[in-house]
């Protein structure tokens, strides 16, 4: 199996609704459905690459070949997990969770997108505070930032609500248009105070040195 060789595959992080994980080639092709699928309205841009804009056979093959990037791609000085969502055991979209430098810096990043037809359920703040609970809990982070449009009000309700800090602003080029976006961050004694979600890690043992977080507490 994939996890003998690359023991990410066997790391699960659950909360009561959701599970997630590195998905294997099935569970990839099922996420690969979900972005083809549509993940926002098509009037607005959230990303500031617009890789939605392309048509849905091609956000399929996208997405497949970018999560298989990640893991070829990954080094502990430089690693991106793209975790698949599950609710009710159906992938519903994906939770990424990004590093440069982590034994040093002991910061991370988040991003993450959600099928349209499961949106407005309270998922987003789910998947994002278990994501939140590994690098804190599990990988001993100090800080996490993430990024959002300032037009993007789901996203930036779900940052506040789990306790991320205003950071600045930043612009970016996107479809042509200069877009603002808002930084936030949020240091560990701030996440501690808005922990609601109960979170469980499952086999980060095995790959705790794959972080750069062999010394971490966990």
């Amino acid at each position: 199996m994939e996890e003998q060789v690359w023991p990410l595959y066997a790391l699960r992080i659950t909360t009561p609704r959701l599970e997630l994980g590195l998905p294997g080639l099935a569970g990839l092709a099922e996420l690969a459905g979900v972005a083809a699928g549509g993940v926002h309205d098509e009037a607005r841009m959230p990303f500031t690459v617009p890789w939605t804009d392309a048509s849905p056979r091609e956000r399929e093959r996208a997405t497949f070949q970018h999560v298989l990037g990640t893991v070829a791609a990954w080094r502990p000085e430089d690693w991106t997990l793209s975790l698949a969502v599950r609710c009710a055991g159906k992938v519903v979209g994906r939770q990424d969770v990004a590093a440069d430098n982590f034994a040093v810096t002991r910061e991370a990043r988040t991003a993450s997108w959600l099928g349209l037809a499961h949106q407005g359920r309270g998922i987003g703040t789910g998947m994002r505070a278990a994501a939140l609970h590994l690098v804190f809990e599990g990988l001993g982070a100090r800080s996490v930032t993430s990024a959002a449009m300032t037009d993007n009000p789901a996203s930036l309700r779900v940052s506040q609500k789990l306790g991320y800090r205003d950071d600045g602003r930043t612009v970016a080029a996107v479809r042509g248009s200069v877009r603002t976006l808002r930084r936030l961050r949020l240091e560990r004694a701030d996440w501690e105070a808005h922990r609601t979600v109960p979170v469980e890690i499952h086999g980060l043992e095995r790959c705790r040195d794959l972080f750069g977080a062999r010394d971490a507490a966990g």
